[in-house]
C-alpha cells in the first residue's frame, strides 16, 4: 500500500470513529455533567438524545447532499462543523447550551461514517474491497466500544468538557489531511445543481417522524411513555409523518429516500436483521457498564478498561472476516455463526452476579467482538447483493439509518423492561422478608448487633439494619432485572436466525461493489 493510501485510510477511519466515539463517549459522564450544570439526570440525558436525534435524521440524506454539494466538499464541510461543534460543547456553561451544539455536532457526525466508508472503498481496487470493508469495520466497532473507556479516563481524571474539546486536535489534523489528500471524483468537479431536484417535502417529511420517533425511543421510559402529554403528542406527529412521507416518496420521481428499493427480498430481510443487530450492538454497550458499576462496584474507568481486550480480540478477526469474504465464503453462513456468538454473549451475561470476576466480563466481551466481526460487514454485503448498481446508494442509506435506529429501540425497550422487571423482583424479594421470621429477625439483629458495636445507639441500629436490608433487595433487584434484560437480547437474535436463510445466495459483484463505494 502507497504512502498516499495510507494517509487515506487513516484519515476516513479517523473520521468516523470520531463520529462513533461521540455517540457512547457521554454515558458515562452524565452524573458529573449533571451536577456540574446544576440539572437532573433525566434533562441531562438530553445530551444523547439531541445527538442522536441529529444523526438518524441526517443519515438517509446524505446520498442527496453528496450529489449537491459534491463528496469530498460535503465531508470536510461535516469535519469542520463537527470540530466546530465540539468546541462549543466543551465550552457551555449551561445545559441547553449543550444541547443545542450537541445536536448540530450529530448533523456534521452523521455524514462521517457513510461518507468515509465510501472514500475508502475509492482508495482500493474493487477486487480489494472486502478486506476495505473489515479495514472499516474495525472503526465501526472500536468507536462505540472506546468510548465509554475514553470518557471514564476523562471523567476520573479531567473535567467532563474534555471529553468534547478532545476532538478539536483530531478534527483539524483530518481535515488539512482531508484537502491535501482526498481526490475528487470526476462529477464532483463541476455540479449542475439546476438538474439536481431538491425534495424538500421528503427531506421535511423525514425529519418529521425520524426526530420524533428517536424522542419518544429516547425518553419514552423516563417520562412514562402514554402518560405524558409530549410523547402522546410527538407519537402522533411520528405516525402522520411517516403515512405521508411514505405516499410522498412513493409518488415522487426524485426521492430523497427511494423506498422502492425495499421491494428486494434481499434488502428488506436485510434491513430486518440489520435492526436486530443495532438493537444488540447499542444495547449491549448500554447494559454492560450499568451492570459493572451498579452491581459490582468498578469505576467508570474500569469499566471501560475491560472492554479493550475483546476489541483488541475484533482488531485480529476483521481482516481474517474480509479475506473470507474476498475469497467467496457466504456471507450468510457468517452472518448466522455471528448471531450464534451474540446469543452466547448475552446469556453469558446473564449468569453473572455481584461477585462477577473481570474475567467473567472480559471472556464474555470478547465472545461479543466476535460476533460484531462475523455479523456487520457479511450482512451488508447480503444485503446489497442483489441490489442494481443503480439501487445500490438508497440500498446502503436505508441499512445505515435502521442500524441507528434499531439501536435507539432496543436501549428503549430495555429501559422500560428494566424498570418493569426490577418492581418485580422487588415485589417477589419482600415478600420473602417479613417480620417475626427467624432468618429476617437474624439477619437485621445481625446487622444492628454490629453497629451498637460501634457505638451506635439502639435505636439508629435497628433503622439502619432495616436501611440496609433494603438496600441490598434494591441492588438484587436491579442486578435479576439486568439478567432478564440480557436474556430478552438474546431471544431476539434466536427467534430472528431464520430470516439469515430466506437470504439469497450471490456474490457482490465488481459493479455493486463500485456502486456501494459511489454511494457514499
Amino acid at each position: 500500500m502507497d504512502f498516499k493510501k495510507i494517509i487515506v485510510v487513516i484519515t476516513v477511519i479517523t473520521a468516523a470513529i470520531l463520529e462513533l466515539i461521540d455517540t457512547s463517549i457521554v454515558n458515562v459522564g452524565l452524573n458529573e455533567m449533571a451536577g456540574n450544570l446544576g440539572v437532573g439526570i433525566e434533562d441531562v440525558a438530553w445530551v444523547v438524545t439531541s445527538y442522536a436525534i441529529a444523526n438518524v435524521v441526517v443519515i438517509p440524506m446524505t446520498g442527496f447532499f453528496q450529489r449537491y454539494f459534491g463528496r469530498k466538499n460535503y465531508f470536510m464541510a461535516s469535519i469542520a462543523l463537527f470540530t466546530v461543534a465540539s468546541f462549543f460543547c466543551g465550552y457551555a456553561s449551561d445545559l441547553w447550551t449543550l444541547v443545542a451544539f450537541r445536536f448540530i455536532q450529530g448533523i456534521g457526525g452523521g455524514a462521517l461514517l457513510s461518507v468515509s466508508q465510501g472514500i475508502l472503498f475509492d482508495t482500493f481496487e474493487i477486487r480489494q474491497r472486502p478486506m476495505a470493508s473489515a479495514i472499516f469495520g474495525v472503526g465501526v466497532v472500536i468507536g462505540p466500544t472506546f468510548g465509554p473507556t475514553l470518557g471514564g479516563l476523562i471523567v476520573d481524571n479531567y473535567h467532563w468538557s474534555w471529553m468534547f474539546l478532545i476532538n478539536i486536535p483530531v478534527g483539524i489534523i483530518a481535515l488539512i489531511l482531508s484537502n491535501a489528500f482526498i481526490e475528487k471524483k470526476p462529477d464532483e468537479i463541476k455540479i449542475d445543481r439546476s438538474k439536481i431536484k431538491v425534495d424538500g417535502w421528503g427531506i421535511a417529511l423525514l425529519a418529521g417522524w425520524v426526530a420524533p420517533l428517536q424522542y419518544v425511543l429516547e425518553r419514552g421510559a423516563t417520562d412514562d411513555w402514554f402518560d405524558d402529554p409530549t410523547i402522546t403528542t410527538l407519537s402522533i406527529v411520528t405516525v402522520v409523518c411517516f403515512g405521508l412521507f411514505i405516499w410522498r416518496e412513493l409518488a415522487s420521481r426524485n426521492p430523497v429516500v427511494d423506498l422502492r428499493v425495499l421491494k428486494n427480498r434481499n434488502l428488506a430481510i436485510g434491513t430486518v436483521l440489520i435492526i436486530i443487530i443495532g438493537f444488540g450492538l447499542f444495547s449491549s454497550v448500554f447494559m454492560y457498564p450499568l451492570f459493572a458499576q451498579r452491581i459490582t462496584g468498578y469505576t467508570a474507568t474500569m469499566t471501560g478498561m475491560l472492554l479493550i481486550p475483546g476489541a483488541g480480540f475484533m482488531l485480529f478477526i476483521f481482516p481474517i472476516v474480509g479475506k473470507m469474504l474476498q475469497n467467496g465464503t457466504p456471507p450468510r453462513i457468517m452472518v448466522f455463526f455471528g448471531y450464534i456468538g451474540f446469543f452466547i454473549f448475552c446469556m453469558m451475561m446473564s449468569r453473572l452476579n455481584a461477585d462477577a470476576t473481570q474475567w467473567m466480563f472480559i471472556s464474555a466481551l470478547m465472545v461479543r467482538g466476535i460476533a460484531l466481526a462475523m455479523t456487520n460487514i457479511p450482512l451488508i454485503n447480503s444485503s446489497v447483493s442483489t441490489l442494481t448498481p443503480q439501487q445500490m446508494p438508497m440500498g446502503i442509506a436505508v441499512s445505515n439509518m435502521f442500524r441507528q435506529l434499531g439501536g435507539a429501540l432496543g436501549i428503549a425497550v430495555l429501559n422500560t423492561y428494566i424498570h418493569n422487571r426490577s418492581a418485580q423482583h422487588r415485589t417477589d424479594l419482600i415478600a420473602n422478608v417479613v417480620g417475626g421470621q427467624p432468618l429476617t429477625d437474624e439477619r437485621v439483629n445481625g446487622i444492628a448487633n454490629s453497629l451498637i458495636s460501634k457505638g451506635v445507639s439502639a435505636f439508629d441500629a435497628s433503622k439502619l439494619a432495616l436501611a440496609n436490608i433494603e438496600g441490598v433487595i434494591a441492588k438484587q433487584s436491579l442486578m435479576l432485572s439486568y439478567l432478564d434484560s440480557f436474556q430478552l437480547v438474546a431471544a431476539f437474535f434466536v427467534f430472528s436466525l431464520p430470516l439469515i436463510f430466506l437470504i439469497e445466495k450471490k456474490k457482490v459483484t465488481a459493479e455493486a461493489m463500485k456502486a456501494a463505494a459511489d454511494a457514499h
